[in-house]
This record gives C-alpha cells, sequence and structure tokens, in this order.
C-alpha cells in the first residue's frame, strides 16, 4: 500500500505496449462489489479464495500483462510461488516504513486498513509491522526495487532494464 504500484504499473504497460490489471479492480468487477465489501460480507478467506482463482485466471489468458498485486496478495495460497512459475519476471517495490506513512497519511481516509489510525507515528508503526510480517513472502519477488528516492520515471527505467 502506497509503493505505486498502480501509477508504476500503468505507467510501465504503456511503456511496453501491454495491457495492465490491478488485482483488486480486476476482482471488483468479477465479484460486483468492492474489496471492502467482500471482507464485510463473506470474509478474508472467501477474499483470498477468489484473489488466488482470479490470478490463475489472468495467468492462463497467455496475454502480456503488467499486474498489480494487493499488499496482502503475496503472503497467501502459494501465490507468489505461482506467480514465479507463470510469469516472466516480479518485482518488489520496496520503500521504508516511514517513507510509505509520509505518502499514505494524507489519503489514509480513502483507505479501509488505515483509516483508524489518528497520527503519522501510529500509521507508521502499523506500517511496519505489516511489512516485518509480510517480508518474507515479499522478499519472493524475483526483485527487490528500493525505490524510497525513485521518481516513477526512474523506476520503470530500472525495471525496463531488468527486463531486457
Amino acid at each position: 500500500m502506497g509503493a505505486g504500484k498502480s501509477t508504476i504499473g500503468q505507467q510501465l504497460a504503456l511503456v511496453l505496449g501491454f495491457d495492465f490489471v490491478d488485482l483488486d479492480a480486476y476482482i471488483e468487477i468479477k465479484e460486483g462489489c468492492s474489496v471492502s465489501e467482500i471482507f464485510k460480507l463473506k470474509g478474508e478467506i472467501y477474499f483470498r479464495k477468489v484473489e488466488h482463482n482470479y490470478i490463475k485466471e489472468l495467468l492462463i489468458q497467455n496475454k502480456s500483462i503488467v499486474l498489480s498485486l494487493g499488499g496482502g496478495t503475496p503472503c497467501y495460497a502459494n501465490n507468489m510461488e505461482l506467480l514465479n512459475t507463470n510469469s516472466i519476471v516480479s518485482f518488489y517495490l520496496k520503500l521504508t516504513p516511514l517513507n510509505l506513512a509520509n505518502r499514505l497519511f494524507d489519503e489514509k481516509s480513502q483507505r479501509p486498513m488505515i483509516s483508524h489510525l489518528d497520527t503519522k507515528k501510529a500509521l507508521h508503526e502499523f506500517i511496519a509491522i505489516h511489512l516485518f510480517e509480510r517480508q518474507r513472502y515479499y522478499q519472493l519477488a524475483r526483485h527487490t526495487l528500493d525505490i524510497d528516492v525513485l521518481t516513477p520515471k526512474e523506476t520503470i527505467e530500472l525495471i525496463v532494464k531488468y527486463l531486457y
């Protein structure tokens, strides 16, 4: 959350001439309701099952896409193994918890997972805990890019270098 996956993914797709798919948006279209509503009405277990199934659906289409995942996606149902086995490359866009907190604080009201956090300190702690818990899954990506000081354009240029 807040790393720029959607922004960078959309721009990268344009550069490469691929389609861009935001997994959460794809799920919302397929399920006919928002991710927040799915969590509320059907629970996280249901969401994680359909999330995994939609990843498989996207991968068997055999189309060139840039796929942006939700922050929790790599942590469930062996999704990173599935992606690494069935895709060309995967990237973890890594930022420090402090940088993420600074990016997210002003837009936290639009993000259900963090909307209740009142201070930057509380947000920073929440992000640090989640990154610590998820780190072993994120590190399964084929490439980790430290992008704290990179612009989206510089990040895209770096990704393109890894691809070609």
